[in-house]
């Protein structure tokens, strides 16, 4: 619903290539301009007709990803439903009769439905969404991508700002992953307008029948659970296969080491989130809110080293010294090569004095 809908395809985003294998699963998604979440499970049947294995997804459809999660509840509870007595939608009609429209998102077709299974949209989430999504994911989502990907965050932080297209492979279940997606764009938070590039836009879980979509895409986030993706090297340009970071490109492979100052900026991050769990607890408040924690520090950080960028170039010799560098928390020889593709995709007029470093033979 509603029946006039183009649904085209939304099955194989809902019900992911390799969910057969698991019990439960969920996935978020995009399908043409809106943004999707799906619950999938897997029940054991004694049918031959269903060959021992009944498998549905429930899902919805809207303009904004960034309050899908208030559904997936009501999402899990229904496809479970839909496996003990199938063809039943009276409560996922009056689902939609309740909830078609009442999604922010500045559009007039905010929810759809899919039953039984089920490019130009929001992007990169701002800060003054927070509010709305202090619960996206579930607590702890954002340390457990720090602690899965450790100082390597700073990698793909790089990739994120000089806008490149990012690829997380995982094998099912892919939820877990979606996260990754979305916490991978909040690394690219900033304030700072007038640069020049729009924010990278999440495409969550994608599949082959993407491919057409993603040939035209410049920059994107997204997670597969098909391994052929790795050998489309025309399709992405970072390449994340569970912790191991990878590209074919010669220039951005020069980024794939972790710098000096890449390692202090991931101390500093686990200080300010240690920091601010004992402040909580000595408030006697649970409720953490480590994602604040997370996105505050990156748009800080990310604002100090764009709104320095500008100033230099806006300055008399233009000319962009180690000092600055180490003011923007990059380390003036490792760092190097990063910072000059980031001034050149900006268009940031900054003549860099920082040398290369020596090379002992």
């Amino acid at each position: 619903m509603p029946e006039d809908t183009d649904l085209e395809g939304v099955e194989f985003k809902a019900m992911t290539s390799g969910s057969h294998t698991l019990d439960t699963d969920f996935v978020y998604f995009r399908k043409d301009n809106l943004f999707g979440l799906s619950c999938f499970e897997n029940m054991r049947v004694e049918s031959e007709i269903e060959r021992g294995a009944r498998m549905k997804s429930v899902g919805i459809l809207a303009t904004s990803y960034t309050l899908l999660y208030r559904h997936m509840q009501f999402l899990e509870t229904q496809v479970r439903h839909q496996l003990e007595i199938p063809g039943k939608y009276t409560q996922l009609k009056a689902f939609y009769d309740d909830k078609k429209g009442t999604l922010p998102a500045g559009s007039t077709s905010d929810i759809l439905l899919q039953l039984p299974s089920p490019a130009s949209t929001p992007s990169t989430p701002s800060r003054e969404l927070l509010p709305e999504l202090r619960i996206t994911h579930p607590a702890g989502c954002f340390a457990q991508f720090m602690k899965f990907f450790g100082e390597q965050i700073f990698i793909l932080w790089k990739y994120v700002l000089l806008q490149k297209r990012l690829l997380f492979f995982s094998p099912p279940p892919i939820g877990v992953v979606c996260y990754r997606v979305y916490c991978t764009c909040c690394l690219g938070n900033h304030d700072i307008e007038g640069l020049g590039s729009q924010s990278i836009k999440p495409h969550f879980y994608i599949n082959v029948a993407d491919i057409e979509t993603l040939e035209s895409e410049v920059a994107y986030i997204a997670c597969t659970t098909e391994k052929i993706f790795e050998s489309k090297t025309h399709l992405y340009d970072v390449y994340i296969n569970n912790q191991n970071v990878t590209t074919h490109s010669p220039i951005l492979r020069d980024l794939l080491k972790v710098s000096d100052a890449d390692k202090d900026k991931f101390a500093k991050l686990n200080n300010q989130r240690s920091a601010h769990l004992f402040s909580m607890q000595e408030l006697g408040d649970q409720n953490t809110n480590e994602e604040e924690i997370f996105t505050s520090f990156f748009t800080e950080q990310n604002n100090r080293l764009f709104q320095t960028l500008l100033d230099v170039s806006c300055s008399q010799d233009r000319q962009l010294t180690s000092e600055h560098m180490r003011s923007m928390g990059l380390d003036p020889q490792g760092d190097r090569a990063f910072l000059m593709e980031l001034v050149e995709a900006y268009g940031i007029d900054v003549v860099l004095m920082v040398d290369n470093p020596c090379c002992p033979k």
